[in-house]
Formats: C-alpha cells, sequence, structure tokens
C-alpha cells in the first residue's frame, strides 16, 4: 500500500462543503481527514479491526475489558484518568464500544484544544499503562455493566441466539465479560488476567488493522501533520486481517422454534434467518429491499393484515447481526395476547407473503423508488455531530473501499434481480429459525441460557409442519405497496429575505399562538412543525390522563397505513400525549408536509373509536405501564424525583389500577370532551415561509374554531396549565427510600438532587461551570477509585425552569445510603480542589464552556427542539446562550467558590438536597433498618409523596401568561 496522500474520490452529499482527504502513515494506518471550516467541535475516532470474536477461549470479554483499560493512564500521560478530565475540562466527551470484529474509540473537544486531546487519545495505541491496580478496580467495573444488562429482554434473546449456535464458531461467545470470566475463572486456572490483557494487547492491536477519522476546523494540511506527528508510532506488527469463517448455523441449529421466558411482559416472535451477507452486495441492496416490502405497513402489507386481524402491534425486518462470512436476516413481530394463540397462523402469513415476492418478481419500479428515497435521503441529509459522524465513518473504513466510506451501504443504485432472488430464497423453511417469547411459557421449559439465565426450550420444526400453517392461515388479501405519492419532487429553497436570528411570534388569537423561525442556517429542503393542543379536560384525574393517552395512540393507529409512505420517503410524523393534552410533531421534506398535516388534522376532528383497535391498544398500554417495573432501578429514582418535585404529575400505578375498567364508551364520551376546549401553541421552522406558515395555522384554527358547528372553543384565562415545581427548604435534606419494583433485580440506584434556582442568567452560568469542572472528578472518584457502579453520573437538571444539580449512580456492591455519604464525601473533597484551582485553570473551564455555548446547532431539528424547549417551559428566552456567555465572561473565581459555599457545600445553610433511593434486593436490609433510625437534624424522611407535596411551596410558573402573550 502506498505512504501518503492518496488521491482518492470519495462520494459526498451535494450540500456537503466539507473538504476530505485520506492518507496512508508509514505505519499502514489509513486515516480520513475532514476539514469543516464551520464546525464548532474537534473529533476523532479510531477504529480498531479486533472485537470479541478475537477473545481468548477461557477469558470471555477480554477484548471489552481492553476497552476500558485502555482509558486509565499511558506512558506520556502517567497521571490516571488524566486524559477523560482533559476531555471533560475542555467541553468534550469520550466513549468507546466493543462489538464482534472491531472496537472503536471517540472522543470529541472544543477546537482550540484539539492538539493535545489527540495526543494524549494517540497514546492509548502507542504505549498504554494499564496497572495492576487499575485492572483489579475496571474487572469491577465491566461486572458492573454486566449486571446492568442481565434483566434486559434485548441482552438476554440476543444470547440465547448466540447460544443455540455452533460452539466452535465465536458467534456463540459471551462477549461482555464479568466477574467470573475475568477473575474467578481465571485465578482457578492459574491464570493471571493482567498479564493476558498485555499480551492481547501485543498480539493483536497493529496499527495495520486501525482506522482512523479526524475532524477539524483546520486545513486538511495542518491536519495531516497532525495525524502524522501523532500516530506514526503507532506500531505495526502487519497482521493479517483477522477471519472468522463460516456459518455459526449448523443443520442442527435451523428448522428450531424456541420458546422463551422473558422479563417484560408481552409477546414477541423473532423469525431469523442465516443468509449471504449483503454487504458482499451492498450496491445491489438486496436485504435493503427485502426489508422494507416484508417490513412494510401500507395496506396489503404483512403488517396491515396482522394488525386487521388483532395480532399485532408492530413488525420490522431487516438485516441483523453480520460480518462479511454470515449474516442474518431477522423479522419481529410484537403479538397481541390474541396473536399469541395464532402463532402458527402469523409465522404461515409471513411464509405465504415471501411467497408472494417470489412469485411476483423483483419489481424494478419498487427498486427505483426505494433508490430515489435512498439518493434524496444520502444528498439533503441532516448535519450530526462530529463525534457521531466520525464514529460511523471509521467503522465503514473497516468496511468498504475508500469512495464509499462516507455512504456506506446507503446508495442502492444497481438493479440486480438475480442477487435478491438468491436471498429471497434463502428465506426458505429449511433454513429457519423461530424464536417465540411471552410469559406464558414460565413453568414450560426446560433449560436455562448460561449467561443471563433465560429461560427457554426448543424443538424441531420440519419444513412440512411450516407448508401446513400456510395451508391454514387466514386468506387475506395480501399484496405489494402502491408507488409512493409522498416522495419529495420539489427540493427547492425558498428564498427568505428575513434575516430572523430567532423565532417570532407570527399571529396570536384567542385560539393559538404561532411562533415562527425560517431557515437562515441550513439551507435544506425540510420543514418542522409542532402543534401543542392545550386541552384542560385532558389531565384532571387519573382516567382523562389514561384516555388521552388511548386517544393519541389510537391517532396513530389509525393514520398508519397512509402516513408510513411519508415516514419512508422521510417525512416522520409523531402524535404524543401530554400532561395538558397531546401534540403533533412534523418533520422532514417541506414539499408533501402540508398533505400529511391536513390528513392528521382530519382525523382528529373526525375521530371515532373503533372497539377492535380499542382493546388492541388498551392492551398494549396496559403492558407499557406494567413494565414500568422492569426500567432500570436509576430510571425508577429518577421518576420519584419528578414525582416528587412536579406539580400535577400522578403515580403510574394510579393510571394501572383505572386503565383495565376504561371502555370503548368512555374514550367515545371523552374524546369529544377534551376537543370541546384548547388552545394552540405552534412552533412552525424551516423551509416555509411566513404565509405558509400563517396558513397552517389558520386551516387548522378554521377546522377547530369556525364554522356552523365549531367542535371547539377557546380558553376561559383560569384554564391554562401552568407547570410548576415544589420549592424545597433552604437548609433542608429531604429523602425518600423505596423498594425497587423487580424483586428480581439486585441493583440500586440513587438520585442526589441539589436544587438550586429559578431561571436566571448569572445563577445558571455559575451552576453550569460548577458542573463542567465536578464532572469529571465526580466520575473518576466515585466510579473509577470507589467503583461504586457502572452507571456513575453527574449532570445538570432543569424542571419548567428550576435548575439544580444531581448525581446518579446505580450499584449492586453498595446500598444507596452508603453510596449517598459517598456522594457527600465527594463534595468534601472537591471543595479544597475548588480553592486550589489557578488562575489560569478557572480562566480554561470558563473559555470550555463559553464554547460549548457558541457550539451552533447542527440541523433544524436540533435548532426547533431548542426553541421549543424554551416556549413551553415559558421562559422565552431565545437569546439565552449569547446571554450566558455575556455573563461567563464577567465572571470571577471568587464568585464560582462562593456560589459552591451558599448552594452546594455540605452543610451550606441555603443547600436543598433530596435524595431518592431506590434499593434493590441485595440492600433491603438497609432499607428496613434506616426505617427505624433517628432521622438526622435538618433532614425529612418523605414517606408519603401527595402529603409532602401539599404541604410544600411551588415556585411560580413561567407560563403565567400564555394566553397573553403581547404582540
Amino acid at each position: 500500500m502506498a505512504v501518503g496522500r492518496e488521491d482518492v474520490e470519495i462520494l459526498k452529499p451535494r450540500t456537503d462543503k466539507r473538504e476530505y482527504r485520506r492518507i496512508v502513515l508509514r505505519n499502514s494506518l489509513q486515516v480520513l481527514l475532514i476539514s469543516d471550516l464551520d464546525t464548532d467541535k474537534c473529533a476523532a475516532s479510531m477504529n480498531v479491526g479486533v472485537g470479541s470474536f478475537c477473545d481468548p477461549d477461557g477469558l470471555e470479554g477480554l477484548a471489552h475489558f481492553l476497552e476500558h483499560m485502555l482509558f486509565y493512564a499511558s506512558e506520556k500521560y502517567p497521571l490516571e484518568d488524566s486524559y477523560s478530565k482533559y476531555i471533560t475540562e475542555h467541553g468534550g466527551s469520550t466513549n468507546a464500544f466493543t462489538a464482534s470484529e472491531m472496537t472503536n474509540y471517540y472522543f470529541d473537544v472544543n477546537t482550540d484544544c484539539f492538539e493535545e486531546a489527540l495526543d494524549r487519545f494517540a497514546q492509548f495505541f502507542i504505549k498504554p499503562l494499564m496497572s495492576a491496580d487499575a485492572t483489579i478496580r475496571e474487572i469491577k467495573a465491566v461486572d458492573s455493566e454486566n449486571q446492568k444488562n442481565l434483566l434486559s429482554d434485548a441482552w438476554r434473546m440476543n444470547q440465547l441466539q448466540k447460544h443455540l449456535s455452533l460452539a466452535s464458531h465465536p458467534y456463540h461467545k459471551f462477549s461482555t465479560g464479568n466477574w467470573d470470566t475475568l477473575d474467578v475463572r481465571p485465578k482457578a486456572k492459574g491464570v493471571d488476567t493482567r498479564q493476558e490483557l498485555l499480551k492481547f494487547y501485543e498480539d493483536k492491536y497493529s496499527a495495520n488493522l486501525m482506522h482512523l477519522v479526524v475532524y477539524s476546523k483546520e486545513s486538511l494540511d495542518k491536519i495531516q501533520f497532525l495525524v502524522e506527528d501523532k500516530f506514526e508510532e503507532i506500531r505495526n506488527s502487519d497482521r493479517s486481517s483477522l477471519q472468522f469463517p463460516g456459518q455459526p448455523c449448523t443443520s442442527e441449529h435451523l428448522q428450531i422454534l424456541v420458546r422463551a421466558v422473558p422479563i417484560k411482559q408481552g409477546h414477541k416472535l423473532r423469525i431469523v434467518w442465516p443468509i449471504t451477507p449483503s454487504i458482499l452486495h451492498y450496491k445491489e441492496g438486496p436485504c435493503r429491499y427485502l426489508g422494507h416490502l416484508i417490513g412494510h405497513e401500507g395496506e396489503g402489507s404483512l403488517f396491515y393484515v396482522l394488525k386487521k386481524l388483532g395480532w399485532a402491534t408492530g413488525l420490522s425486518a431487516g438485516e441483523g447481526e453480520w460480518t462479511s462470512e454470515f449474516s442474518f436476516f431477522n423479522v419481529v413481530i410484537d403479538l397481541t395476547d390474541a396473536g399469541q394463540d395464532h402463532m402458527q397462523d402469523i409465522a404461515g402469513l409471513l411464509f405465504k407473503y415471501i411467497q408472494l415476492l417470489q412469485q411476483s418478481g423483483v419489481c424494478k419500479w419498487i427498486f427505483d423508488e426505494l433508490s430515489a428515497v435512498c439518493e434524496t435521503g444520502f444528498h439533503y441529509q441532516d448535519k450530526i455531530s462530529p463525534i457521531d459522524y466520525v464514529v460511523n465513518i471509521s467503522s465503514n473504513m473497516q468496511i468498504y473501499p475508500p469512495k464509499d466510506w462516507l455512504v456506506g451501504s446507503l446508495l442502492p443504485s444497481d438493479f440486480n434481480p438475480a442477487i435478491i432472488q438468491k436471498i429471497l430464497y434463502e428465506l426458505s423453511p429449511e433454513n429457519v429459525r423461530i424464536f417465540w417469547e411471552s410469559k406464558k411459557f414460565e413453568g414450560l421449559t426446560d433449560k436455562v441460557e448460561p449467561w443471563y439465565g433465560t429461560a427457554y426450550s426448543i424443538e424441531k420444526v420440519s419444513s412440512s409442519t411450516i407448508q401446513a400453517w400456510m395451508s391454514s392461515a387466514p386468506n387475506e388479501n395480501l399484496h405489494l405497496p402502491a408507488p409512493n405519492v409522498f416522495i419529495p419532487k420539489d427540493l427547492s429553497i425558498k428564498n427568505t429575505q428575513e434575516e430572523v436570528k430567532f423565532p417570532v411570534l407570527l399571529r396570536k388569537s384567542s385560539y393559538s399562538k404561532l411562533w415562527y423561525k425560517p431557515d437562515t442556517v441550513f439551507s435544506t429542503p425540510k420543514a418542522y412543525v409542532k402543534i401543542n393542543f392545550n386541552c384542560p379536560h385532558a389531565g384532571n384525574s387519573p382516567e382523562t390522563e389514561v384516555l388521552a393517552d388511548l386517544f393519541a395512540q389510537l391517532l396513530l393507529d389509525y393514520l398508519n397505513e397512509y402516513a408510513y409512505y411519508a415516514q419512508v420517503a422521510g417525512l416522520l410524523y409523531g402524535i404524543s400525549h401530554t400532561d395538558s393534552g397531546f401534540e403533533v410533531t412534523l418533520v422532514g421534506y417541506n414539499h408533501k408536509l402540508r398533505i400529511l398535516l391536513e390528513t392528521i388534522i382530519d382525523k382528529i376532528v373526525k375521530f371515532e373509536v373503533k372497539p377492535d383497535r380499542f382493546s388492541v391498544i388498551k392492551e398494549m398500554v396496559i403492558k407499557d405501564y406494567q413494565n414500568f417495573k422492569f426500567q432500570q432501578p436509576y430510571q425508577q429514582a429518577m421518576y420519584y424525583c419528578s414525582l416528587i418535585l412536579k406539580d400535577q404529575t400522578r403515580p403510574w400505578v394510579e393510571r394501572l389500577d383505572v386503565l383495565p375498567r376504561l371502555s370503548v364508551e368512555d374514550l367515545t364520551k371523552f374524546a369529544p370532551m377534551m376537543l370541546s376546549q384548547a388552545f394552540l401553541e405552534c412552533y412552525i421552522a424551516g423551509n416555509i415561509e411566513r404565509e405558509e406558515a400563517e396558513s397552517m395555522v389558520q386551516h387548522v384554527e378554521d377546522v377547530f374554531f369556525k364554522g356552523p358547528n365549531p367542535i371547539c372553543r377557546p380558553l376561559f384565562p383560569s384554564q391554562f396549565l401552568t407547570n410548576r415545581v415544589v420549592k424545597l427548604e433552604r437548609g433542608m435534606n429531604y429523602c425518600y427510600s423505596k423498594e425497587g419494583l423487580n424483586p428480581s433485580d439486585e441493583n440500586s440506584a440513587l438520585v442526589h438532587y441539589i436544587q438550586v434556582h429559578q431561571d436566571d442568567l448569572i445563577l445558571n452560568v455559575k451552576l453550569q461551570l460548577f458542573a463542567l469542572v465536578a464532572k469529571q472528578p465526580a466520575f473518576h472518584q466515585l466510579r473509577s477509585v470507589e467503583q461504586l457502579g457502572y452507571i456513575t453520573v453527574l449532570m445538570q437538571r432543569n424542571d419548567s425552569g428550576i435548575c439544580g444539580v444531581q448525581f446518579i449512580i446505580q450499584s449492586t456492591v453498595k446500598g444507596p445510603a452508603h453510596i449517598d455519604s459517598r456522594v457527600e464525601a465527594f463534595l468534601k473533597m472537591f471543595e479544597s480542589k475548588l480553592y486550589e484551582m489557578t488562575n489560569d485553570e478557572f480562566k480554561s473551564n470558563v473559555n470550555a464552556l463559553i464554547d460549548m455555548k457558541l457550539e451552533k446547532h447542527k440541523n433544524l431539528r436540533e435548532e426547533s427542539r431548542f426553541y421549543w424547549r424554551e416556549i413551553t417551559d415559558g421562559t422565552l428566552k431565545f437569546d439565552r446562550r449569547e446571554a450566558e456567555v455575556a455573563a461567563l465572561k464577567k465572571l470571577t473565581q471568587e464568585e464560582l467558590i462562593e456560589f459552591f459555599n451558599e448552594n452546594v457545600k455540605v452543610g451550606a445553610t441555603r443547600k436543598k438536597t433530596l435524595s431518592v433511593r431506590v434499593h434493590g434486593n441485595q440492600h433491603l436490609a438497609e432499607y428496613h433498618s434506616q426505617k427505624s433510625e433517628a432521622v438526622q437534624p435538618n433532614t425529612i424522611q418523605i414517606d408519603d409523596i401527595f402529603s409532602f407535596k401539599r404541604s410544600q411551596p411551588l415556585y411560580g410558573s413561567f407560563r403565567g401568561g400564555i394566553g397573553h402573550v403581547k404582540l
């Protein structure tokens, strides 16, 4: 391979102004340089062609463990954790993941400190230090990560599929690792894990198996100089690319029906076929074509038929896990209770649809339509953050030729019916693996998967059995989709003369308010529309909350077969239940957006309850509510924290309690009642002219409020819902303790929340600066040194403009009370660090935060979410970032210390703390003993959330004048 610059044409989107260059260093490291003069962040990603398939036998998870270890320290930068500290303190983030055939390391950082960050990053691959002490500690972190996954159905079912494959194939392996595989078993055999780790790194990590992407605002020449300087020292031991030939499934692993018991409520059918990997034919896109048809949701599709029969609530189809040697095509169907009783009919209908595709032949018009959608999607793709971009590309570099590094397999362009037919004929009854999950199989299984403990049973299913299922399946009219009317034809950019920097209040009436923000930044043919229906009748009891939820879900259900075409064509929509009603969101190409919006509005106005769909949706919502108890404990703790702080919020158990009793008649009465009074808050942005925006809202107003028999009238001033938050008392510590909802979960969790202030520019930046400075030391002390748990986060919290900071920690090793004490110990330790901070360090942190604030929005959706948050909170500070930067520039170190001493320091007289503790089954003794302990001074034990909330004052709401903003 030639060394140096290689002028190869890299296919890039037409709208992409970035410059690209491929180079190969002397050590055979392949690099893609990206120069983006507009970027606010620099980023890099190193993809190493070594993954969990390389784990030695008896050391499962070693590749993943190595990924963890490289973050600790290097010979050049020996101070433990100094890499992550440097990245965080300069406005960046860093992470990594281990896949079967690759491990990817990546970071982003503010532009002015990229060179040093890159140097620190390069040392991962030059001379890392993997100390004995860090090794033992990080095995605990890997184990904690695995503990987090043990009760996740996605991880459990994935491992079950691996388990039922060839034991000699690396696909069969357990890839994550845990305490047992990395410490207990190796020790029992006299194996030193650290020595094996060092050997693995020496043997496997070689520059010729690495691909690097570097994204900067400098010129390509300057980036090239930087990369050559930092990365040429990586050793090239000229390892051959690691190949794992052969299929992981032999005949004994095919034609099987596996019944498995999941953790969550609900039933799923996963139908899986080993196939020829479509990476070998990525220009022909066989799996994209077949996934498009088998996963289609329009009229005549498999899902449409299953839905009509009341048997399924979701279906997806496409290629799953793959390498260049093997691949799987998956069809995953979410079953209703009735569908669970008709599994054989459902499988029969799937095979009938596959037979229909075989008989119809491969349709050129369908391929051309799909190809056109993909091409438009590629050329008008939204810009994403540099860190996500570099990860995508470095992963592609291991797989595709340089010309296709940016595009990967996104552009199927070569129509080849024979290749599509070849894969289609591999989706045969002889080749199938059926995985059927349901709680109904509890007690009826005879086997257990060893790593996650999933109960299952297995039986053979012959092709003649499947033929019988096909014969007895209902005779439904399955057919191919119609041509897609939503494919945009007009991709022109509207000529907006106005240089509008922030949203403007374009119109206001007693019915609605319209905020408008034309696109002056992104130049894409896309728009964003949000309409919030503020309906006071929607949230005044658990019953009305649930009915509003059912209403939104049914609307989506009714729209699906029509609007699915819009989604395929890149026009996305959503309808979701909110605290005060529901909201409609549309985002995507603006050309056909108005048609979709008018259809949605029409469906809302003509809403009727179809009894068969009501029962299906009700069943689905009940299962969603029941599955709340299987959330991770840290998610439960965050939920209780919100329940305590936010006024007008109700617990999920109340909704679950009323839901079974609700009937078709209840929703039939409720829907017109909910819609009888409303105020519409609208936000329209993007490639849409002011008159179009006004006309859209005028249309919605006309439909709801005008005409001879309007279905809706405006709200009275007293009916505008405000979002208020409990005001904790200064100098007090509040504590709420609860048993984890899932008795099988060993994880406990703590949310330690410090409430500080109501939205205020000066206080905001002090809080943000504290959070930035404390984030990495907290992670290092509580996660890396004390090993309290894999999930360890310090982050800001904002509830409707009420700002604070929270520590979130999940652990199996310690109970929440102990973790709480360690958070306080950390804050005491951090206090001295704050005083010891030099003036240069303080300025560096301030500048890092300023850079983060000045970071531009990447795309229309990101920008719209930022402004919509200001609108829903009622704060309306559209120039927030600029104003906070101005406040930051005046901030002194003394002011930051004073802020800490008043609001965050342990024992501070103004400090307001809420600790929410969720106890897993390992720490129930602590939970019960806490009940009898004497309460500490200045501490309030919250026993009943609602009694507590009723006794507390509330902050005023910024939404006080929602209907009365003056133009």
